[in-house]
C-alpha cells in the first residue's frame, strides 16, 4: 500500500472541502477523503478524491464527476459502522458480547457501559426492546479548571441516545458484560462533545483505583498528531489489541447516531487499514496510540479491516481536558491512582 505525501495531500484539501458537502447530499454517498486513484483495481499513483458509497453501482461514476478542478475522484465502496454494542433483555446480541473482563483497577482498554436501558426500534435494531449498551474506556483525561479526573470514550457510548444527562451511571463491567448496578459503579457522565471532528465523552471517576496507561499497551506518554504512513494500536474491549496503518487523516464521514441524534457529519478523520480485523462493535472509545506511546486519536467505528478516528487534539479542546500521564504530579490528581 502507498501513501501520498502530505504536499500532495495539502494541495487537494481546499477542492476536497470545497465539495464535499455537496457530495455528502447524493444518495448512497457515506464519506470523502483524500487517498491513491485506483484503475481497474490497481494503484496510478496520482492523488485523488476519494468518494465513499454504501454500495458501488453503474450510477456512482455519473453522478460522481471524474474531475474537479483538475483533481482525479476515486469511488470506493465502504461501510462505517458505530462501533458501540447491543445486548437485549431478551439476550439477542448486536454485535459482539465478550467474555467479562472484570479490573480492580481501572486502565484504559476496558470494558464500560451505562447502567441505564434505552428504548430502541427497527430499523436500527430487529426488533424494538429495551438495549443495554457496552463500549470502551478509552484512558483518562483531567478537567483543565478543577483538575478532575474522567474516563474518556465516545458521544454515542456516553451518551447513547437524546436522553442523555449529567450524572447518568456507567459500569465496570458493562451491564452487557455482567455488569451490575451499583455494584460496579465507577463513574458518572460529567460532559460530551459532538460537533466538528468530535464523538466524545468525558466519565467522572468515583472511588474505584485506576492507572494512567492502556491495558496491553502500558502508560501513556502524551499526545501528537496522527502521521499518514505510522503505525497505530488499539486496545478495544471486543477486540483486545490491534495494529493498523494510517492511510489518511482527511476523511469526511456520515455517521447514524440513531436514538433521535440521527445522521451526523464528523470531518477530519483518521483512516486506519489493518491487514486483519482493526475494531467491532463495543471498541468505541478506545485510544489510538503510536509507536511512542503517545495517543493520537479516539476510535469510533469501521468495518472489519478498516477504522475511524476523532483526532485526539479537538476531542481534548472541546471537552476541555488534558490527557493524564503518569508525569501529571499526584497533587493534581483529585482521585487515587494506585
Amino acid at each position: 500500500m502507498s501513501y501520498l505525501d502530505e504536499h500532495a495531500r495539502a494541495v487537494i484539501r481546499p477542492v476536497k472541502r470545497m465539495v464535499e458537502d455537496e457530495f455528502l447530499a447524493r444518495p448512497g454517498v457515506i464519506g470523502v477523503d483524500i487517498g491513491e486513484k485506483y484503475t481497474g483495481g490497481r494503484p496510478t499513483g496520482r492523488a485523488a478524491i476519494v468518494v465513499y458509497v454504501c454500495a458501488k453501482g453503474p450510477h456512482h461514476p455519473q453522478q460522481i464527476p471524474a474531475e474537479i478542478g483538475g483533481v482525479p475522484t476515486d469511488v470506493v465502496a465502504e461501510t462505517i459502522l458505530l462501533h458501540r454494542a447491543r445486548l437485549s433483555r431478551s439476550s439477542e446480541v448486536l454485535g459482539e458480547p465478550g467474555a467479562a473482563e472484570r479490573h480492580a483497577v481501572l486502565r484504559g482498554g476496558l470494558s464500560i457501559g451505562p447502567a441505564r436501558s434505552v428504548r430502541v426500534v427497527p430499523p436500527e435494531v430487529p426488533v424494538a426492546g429495551e438495549y443495554v449498551i457496552v463500549g470502551t474506556l478509552g484512558a483518562f483525561v483531567v478537567t483543565r479548571t478543577d483538575r478532575k479526573v474522567l474516563g474518556l470514550t465516545t458521544f454515542h457510548v456516553g451518551c447513547v441516545d437524546d436522553s442523555w444527562s449529567v450524572g447518568d451511571e456507567f459500569l465496570h463491567p458493562s451491564r452487557v458484560d455482567g455488569g451490575v448496578a451499583g455494584a460496579d459503579l465507577v463513574a458518572v457522565l460529567d460532559r460530551a462533545a459532538l460537533a466538528g471532528a468530535v464523538s466524545a465523552a468525558g466519565l467522572r471517576m468515583g472511588a474505584r483505583p485506576f492507572r494512567a496507561e492502556v491495558l496491553d499497551i502500558g502508560a501513556l506518554t502524551g499526545t501528537a498528531p496522527a502521521v499518514v504512513g505510522s503505525s497505530v494500536r488499539k486496545r478495544g474491549r471486543t477486540t483486545g489489541l490491534t495494529y493498523g496503518v494510517v492511510t489518511s487523516v482527511d476523511a469526511t464521514v456520515r455517521l447514524d447516531f440513531g436514538g433521535g441524534i440521527g445522521v451526523r457529519t464528523l470531518r477530519d478523520q483518521i483512516r486506519v487499514h489493518s491487514a486483519e480485523r482493526f475494531g467491532d462493535h463495543g471498541d468505541s472509545g478506545a485510544v489510538l496510540v503510536d509507536a511512542d506511546n503517545r495517543v493520537v486519536g479516539l476510535y469510533v467505528g469501521g468495518t472489519g479491516s478498516t477504522g475511524f478516528a476523532n483526532p485526539v487534539d479537538p476531542v481534548l479542546r472541546l471537552l476541555d481536558v488534558e490527557l493524564l500521564t503518569p508525569g501529571v504530579p499526584e497533587s493534581r490528581r483529585p482521585e487515587p491512582a494506585a
